[in-house]
């Protein structure tokens, strides 16, 4: 198996936030964020792997601060975890001002991406060579997020099969909505 550092397959991409971007509360839109955070996430994981990768899932988006219309935004991915043919790649958004020269944190995601041979199977991926402990430590969350997604799939899984609507009832008392079954 090979190996590659972190840094072989860290990746930014700078982006003028641009008026046609804007929500209508003049601020960016969310969508437009999450698009550039899976471009950022396939660069870096296309990098890593050597091969094209695909979204599998994305893990915790968070939104911390409103980006404005003129500032630039730069994404910084890099790989935290890999498996066989998956990776973790996180993404840090930082949004720059630069006529008021302030730089803010802005949002953060991860990214699951799949690598995939030429027959749209998966392909596995380089290991990952650790070489801070700040890598070390984003390895080692990685795993425990594996642990983590799969403990909860199990759970919606289990919920779904357990929640029969009319039998609980007494769960919306105190909920703001209203049955009125139609029949």
């Amino acid at each position: 198996m090979s190996f590659k550092t972190v840094a072989a397959s860290k990746t930014t991409i700078t982006e003028l936030m641009i008026p046609s971007y804007a929500n209508f509360g003049g601020k960016i839109h969310g969508g437009i964020l999450l698009s550039l955070m899976d471009k950022a996430a396939f660069a870096c994981a296309s990098k890593h792997a050597g091969s094209y990768c695909v979204t599998v899932s994305v893990d915790t988006v968070d939104f911390m601060q409103p980006i404005e219309v003129g500032e630039l935004v730069s994404l910084h991915a890099s790989v935290h975890y890999v498996g066989k043919s998956s990776m973790l790649i996180g993404i840090h958004v930082v949004s720059e001002n630069v006529t008021e020269s302030t730089v803010r944190n802005t949002n953060t995601s991860f990214f699951t991406m799949v690598a995939k041979d030429k027959s749209d199977k998966p392909k596995e991926v380089p290991g990952l060579i650790l070489e801070t402990e700040d890598e070390v430590k984003r390895f080692i969350e990685g795993i425990e997020r594996k642990s983590m997604r799969e403990t909860y799939k199990k759970g919606i899984k289990a919920l779904r099969e357990k929640v029969v609507p009319m039998q609980n009832l007494d769960k919306l008392e105190a909920e703001r909505c209203q049955v009125n079954l139609k029949k």
